[in-house]
């Protein structure tokens, strides 16, 4: 069970290492599209915001662009080190979850948009996940 159980978790890092990097750079380069007038979905439509002035490009670029691309490579180093592996499932939970409760406590404030929408659902499976695979698989509780 403990080789079939690392190449699953290590297929999920590298699908999360995709989905991270991807998002990372494509809040980067979004902006340089919308300059250049070149017709590519912005992710500024698909989250719903809107950059109103300069320094927006720069937070985007920052918390959105800089972060996802860390996490993203974090999870591919995750790939080949069972230090990093941990860490990425760690740096995984906390990050969904963290969200996840953001999301939660916004929805309890009355007249808020619905909790439920395709990224909270997400943040909960991701988290689950990693919190499960942190939790049963043996060798990443030996690790430090």
């Amino acid at each position: 069970m403990g080789t079939f159980m690392i190449w699953i978790i290590r297929l999920f890092l590298l699908f999360m290492a995709v989905t991270y990097f991807g998002i990372g750079a494509w809040a980067i380069v979004s902006p340089l599209f919308s300059g250049l007038e070149i017709d590519y979905p912005s992710i500024t439509d698909y989250i719903g915001l809107s950059i109103t002035s300069i320094i927006g490009y720069s937070e985007l670029a920052g918390l959105y662009g800089g972060l996802n691309l860390a996490v993203g490579v974090l999870c591919f180093m995750g790939i080949f080190s069972l230090k990093y592996t941990k860490i990425s499932l760690q740096l995984l939970m906390f990050l969904t979850g963290s969200i996840a409760l953001g999301r939660a406590l916004f929805a309890a404030v009355p007249s808020t948009p619905p909790l439920v929408n395709h990224f909270f659902i997400f943040e909960i499976i991701t988290f689950t996940i990693c919190l499960l695979f942190l939790r049963l698989y043996k060798p990443l509780k030996e690790i430090g």
